[in-house]
């Protein structure tokens, strides 16, 4: 079921390798036409986006922003167990959330006063897939941190918003819901339109276009990260069971065909225990035509002789969700150095993250983990530095930024701070 690489086979390293080396790249068609449909919303604005949506998606855009009336009509739909289940999903979230403080300072000395300000964005852009797709929990990881951070105003945009996804945009504080996708939506967010106001940054996932597209406005708005296909990395030693890893497996796989489901198994009869018991599962699974493709197509198993080895390859592959199916799952945990979030132990699937535990969902993916880090607060703040300095000070300096400044070859540097210091002209 899982092609399966062994430890000390002839292409045990270039496999490896290459898992390890993959990227978020985009095919240059999808960045052309990308490309094409922000430069179409910025030269033309709202006619772009009813152009655009009647071509994407068949879908006339009557109205490009929901009415409160309509978003009361939708909320109105879901069954009480999903909004009483929504709400204390968005409370865990927040309490979580609520943890991760960042405290403006300032620090005095002889004449110096330097200090850091922490303040929130004015406004955000949170893009949510629609459609036939419903996904209220990218709703709630994304907007309440943000809410959490102080963010004055939250814009979400999607195409064609289930009722739940609305609900749990009600409960998590957004503010005005757009009815645009694809491409044209991260324009719209990013420029602004007639009906669409200008974002201070943009946050969520989205398909390849989205993705290329939020790379093609980074620089002119703030964005999260360029999200790529799923993934998932299990290391599972003898003490896991193998139908919980294959389920854990297969709930990576059934998102898209180009899922990444990998097992790190420690011994031969781990890898091949869990490969039965997917082919098992895959029969009654409803997604399993699309599982089987991702598993097909970018699924793997690397056996390996040790523990040890099998979480250096997990920091080696950087991934996205990394689970620990090991008997000191604890112990090895502390030794995981790259991934967008770790699973300890038997119990903790990957689903609970997706969900409910209280950790943004939005992590990064492609390997992006060796140098970024889960959606979170942070994200929604900016740091503003504050220098105030006497007279005595900069005499006391001017000296010093002089010489740096003739080294650098930049005499107007120089002059400008010797000129307050009495030193020049």
């Amino acid at each position: 079921m899982l092609r399966t690489i062994v430890e000390g086979a002839p292409d045990f390293d270039t496999v490896v390798g290459s898992l390890a080396e993959r990227s978020g790249s985009l095919p240059a068609s999808i960045e052309s036409g990308a490309r094409d449909i922000v430069a179409h919303v910025r030269q033309r604005g709202d006619a772009a986006l009813r152009e655009l949506t009647r071509r994407f998606e068949g879908r006339e855009l009557s109205a490009i922003e929901l009415s409160g009336a309509e978003w009361d009509k939708a909320v109105a739909q879901v069954p009480a167990e999903v909004l009483r289940v929504l709400a204390e999903a968005a409370t865990r979230v927040r309490d979580y959330h609520e943890r991760e403080r960042y405290v403006s300072y300032e620090t005095v000395e002889e004449g110096v006063r330097l200090a850091c300000r922490f303040s929130p964005l004015g406004r955000v852009g949170l893009y949510v897939p629609g459609g036939t797709a419903r996904y209220p929990s990218s709703v709630l990881m994304s907007a309440v941190p943000a809410k959490v951070a102080g963010v004055g105003e939250i814009c979400m945009a999607t195409p064609g918003p289930s009722p739940e996804t609305l609900a749990a945009a009600r409960e998590a504080g957004v503010d005005r819901v757009f009815l645009i996708g694809g491409a044209q939506a991260v324009a719209a967010l990013a420029y602004g339109t007639e009906s669409v106001p200008r974002v201070d940054k943009i946050v969520g996932p989205g398909n390849a276009y989205v993705a290329a597209a939020k790379r093609l406005v980074f620089g002119d708005v703030g964005i999260d990260m360029v999200a790529g296909p799923t993934e998932v990395v299990i290391a599972a030693d003898g003490s896991a069971n193998p139908a919980w890893v294959a389920a854990d497996l297969l709930a990576q796989a059934e998102h898209d065909v180009l899922a990444v489901p990998i097992l790190v198994a420690v011994g031969k009869e781990v890898a091949e225990a869990v490969s039965r018991e997917l082919e098992r599962q895959l029969a009654d699974l409803p997604r399993r035509e699309i599982a089987r493709k991702a598993i097909a197509g970018q699924g793997v198993a690397i056996v390996v002789g040790n523990v040890q080895t099998a979480v250096d390859l997990v920091n080696r592959l950087a991934p996205e969700h990394a689970g620990l199916a090991l008997a000191d799952a604890r112990n090895w945990a502390a030794r995981v150095t790259a991934a967008g979030a770790v699973f300890v132990g038997h119990e903790a699937c990957e689903a609970l993250g997706d969900y409910f535990a209280g950790p943004s969902h939005v992590l990064p993916t492609g390997g992006g983990a060796r140098f970024s880090s889960p959606l979170g607060v942070g994200d929604f703040l900016k740091r503003t530095s504050f220098v105030d300095y006497d007279l005595a000070a900069v005499r006391r300096q001017a000296g010093a930024v002089a010489c740096l400044a003739e080294v650098e070859g930049l005499a107007g540097h120089g002059r400008s701070v010797l000129m307050r210091a009495g030193r020049g002209r």
